[in-house]
């Protein structure tokens, strides 16, 4: 369930952009990002390595106007396209409120496509969460290029129902990544219902501060352990 913070009037959705590597992910948060008005969008963050071009996840804060009075604003993550970042993986899916499924549309990336939509069910299932049960859209990316498999060929390998929601997309030119985002947005708020109605949620920031002890209103030094003489390097 979304975040709702009745007091600002706000509503907090987690999405999270999942596929194999260098299907997409990233390229559509850049599209978007880059296509922001500047007052409109946060910084957009990246880890980076030589193996994967986005190690652990970009984080893209976006206004979107109201819905029944409550401002929308979105966090928008991708995860990490190697199996070998599961660990990473499962961590940005806790409590994501929508999933993007991106697609590499190319015939050689079947297999990649397949295991990384058999390895987000599972580590849905692993958190104790229903995958039926979450809004999903899916993007099939890369249609412009020439060894493109065909959206029924696409269909059939990822075992895609007729009545889900699949967007053709080429994320390079930003072709098809806003209805790809207003489609899940839209799932999502058809799943919230009328936020008047629902408790309101606090968050918990990722790196709270240390409360220090006080005496007569000046803060207790700060000593390091083992060395009283050392100092903390710049």
């Amino acid at each position: 369930m979304p975040t709702i913070n009745h007091a600002k009037q706000e509503l907090l959705i987690k999405l999270v952009y999942y596929g194999c590597g260098f299907g997409g992910k990233t390229t559509n948060l850049e599209y978007i990002h880059k296509s922001s008005r500047p007052d409109q969008r946060g910084k957009l963050l990246s880890l980076k390595s030589e193996t994967e071009r986005t190690l652990f996840f970009d984080l893209l804060p976006v206004d979107l106007g109201t819905f029944k009075g409550y401002s929308i604003r979105l966090h928008l993550y991708t995860v990490p396209g190697q199996a070998a970042f599961d660990k990473s993986r499962r961590m940005i899916l806790r409590g994501a409120d929508g999933i993007v499924f991106v697609v590499d549309s190319q015939r050689e990336s079947f297999f990649d496509n397949v295991a990384s939509a058999e390895n987000l069910d599972d580590n849905l299932r692993l958190q104790g969460r229903d995958p039926k049960s979450l809004p999903l859209a899916i993007q099939l990316n890369k249609r412009d290029l020439p060894n493109a498999a065909t959206v029924e060929q696409l269909r059939l390998a990822l075992d895609i129902p007729d009545d889900a929601h699949v967007v053709e997309a080429v994320a390079t030119t930003g072709a098809g990544v806003y209805e790809t985002l207003k489609d899940i947005v839209c799932q999502c708020l058809k799943r919230i219902g009328d936020p008047r109605g629902l408790p309101g949620t606090k968050t918990e920031s990722l790196f709270p501060r240390r409360r220090m002890p006080i005496r007569s209103g000046i803060p207790a030094p700060m000593t390091v352990p083992g060395n009283q003489k050392r100092t903390a390097s710049r």
